[in-house]
């Protein structure tokens, strides 16, 4: 591939990103400095890395044509304080298949990752540096201001605990202590980014850029979450799950707003198929009455949705297709890796099968059979002479 110019690097680094704070530092760094940018993305390690995964994955490998420095942090002591959505005895294990997954997907999609650099959060975050910083940026960052940066990342309870408060300040000082000069993450980290903006200049630390990617709507709707088995397909799905689970997802006929299948083909699956395209040319392919209508941006095939040209079922069945081809290296690799699927029985460990309550036998209902042949009356006598015998012994 042809050098890129700095003009062209920094357009390709800011591409479908929805906003980008610091842009300025960026042209510094590529076009004053001459000097790859270095940046990092972290990802908390709870729940199974879903599809929604193959969004950042794509911009890691615009940043590495780019000629970026990228470092991908496994943050593992994140996943405990967020709410402690992950047991500080699986945070480990669960890096690890964050690691394997991680590298599976960016190898799918034709990424190398030769030039990736992989830090696990506790490896430096238990460090004396790392830990005074925290209590400086502590002193000076209040309590409703660390809430407000983490509302959108950190898991939301009645009664929270303090660790929620310092997930955000961890966050902040990571861009210090990994040494870069921007951070990258989903739109819903703003918050935590301009905490970081506001306050690390008083620790005597330099300013980072900081570059957002959209959220992707769920297939249900809303917020694509790890915890919503219904709104994401898993990386390891079986074909036939991601053909089930399309088939459920929320697609209404002539509506684009909202739509987690068009935004999947939208941010996934046409992004993609550009880094694989010899002019640089995304394409997606829906079949209808046996012909294949091919697009290359996503403007005409949510005009042609809206005139219902093509409709939920065909775009289903081409986003089935389109996901199995690009997660079927992924679960080769899975079946043919003893130390993939050791690392998976570690990370999410089956729950144990609840324990079989004995079933209680219930004595003294006071209810007394009938013998055969016996009458009602006949059969209420016992009753009635123990009853009797109370009132005897009671004189």
């Amino acid at each position: 591939m042809a050098s890129l110019t700095p003009k062209e690097k920094i357009a390709l680094i800011t591409r479908n990103l929805q906003e980008v704070l610091g842009e300025d530092i960026i042209t510094d760094v590529i076009e004053k400095q001459n000097r790859p940018l270095k940046i990092y993305w972290g990802t908390a390690t709870t729940g199974r890395p879903h599809c929604g995964y193959f969004v950042p994955m794509t911009k890691l490998a615009h940043f590495l044509r780019a000629g970026c420095e990228v470092t991908i942090l496994l943050a593992d002591l994140h996943a405990f304080l967020d709410n402690m959505k992950a047991p500080i005895e699986l945070v480990q294990h669960r890096a690890r298949y964050y690691e394997f997954l991680v590298k599976s997907v960016l190898k799918s999609i034709g990424v190398s990752i030769d030039k990736l650099r992989f830090v696990f959060g506790s490896s430096y975050q238990k460090s004396e540096s790392y830990i005074m910083d925290i209590f400086r940026l502590s002193s000076i960052v209040t309590e409703h201001d660390a809430k407000k940066a983490g509302a959108e990342v950190v898991k939301q309870v009645e009664s929270p605990l303090l660790s929620g408060l310092i997930y955000p300040l961890m966050q902040a000082l990571d861009e210090e202590h990994l040494g870069v000069d921007a951070q990258f993450g989903g739109v819903d980290q703003r918050k935590i980014f301009t905490l970081a903006i506001e306050n690390l200049p008083s620790l005597g630390y330099k300013t980072r850029a900081h570059l957002m990617n959209p959220m992707v709507p769920g297939l249900a709707g809303g917020k694509m979450s790890a915890s919503d088995p219904n709104s994401k397909i898993d990386l390891l799905d079986s074909a036939a799950d991601v053909e089930k689970k399309l088939k459920k997802a929320v697609c209404a006929p002539k509506e684009v707003d909202g739509n987690g299948v068009i935004a999947f083909v939208e941010y996934v699956l046409i992004p993609i198929s550009e880094l694989s395209s010899e002019d640089g040319k995304g394409k997606f392919v829906v079949v209808k009455d046996g012909e294949e209508i091919i697009y290359e941006t996503i403007e005409k095939l949510k005009e042609d949705y809206i005139a219902d040209i093509i409709g939920p079922k065909e775009l289903k069945v081409a986003t089935t297709l389109a996901l199995n081809k690009l997660l079927d290296p992924i679960r080769e690799e899975y079946a043919n890796s003893e130390e993939f699927k050791e690392i998976e029985k570690l990370a999410y460990p089956p729950p144990p099968a609840p324990e079989k309550k004995k079933k209680e036998k219930k004595i003294g209902t006071g209810y007394v059979a009938k013998k055969k042949g016996e009458t009602s009356a006949s059969a209420a006598a016992p009753t009635e002479a123990v009853e009797n015998l109370k009132i005897d012994e009671s004189k």
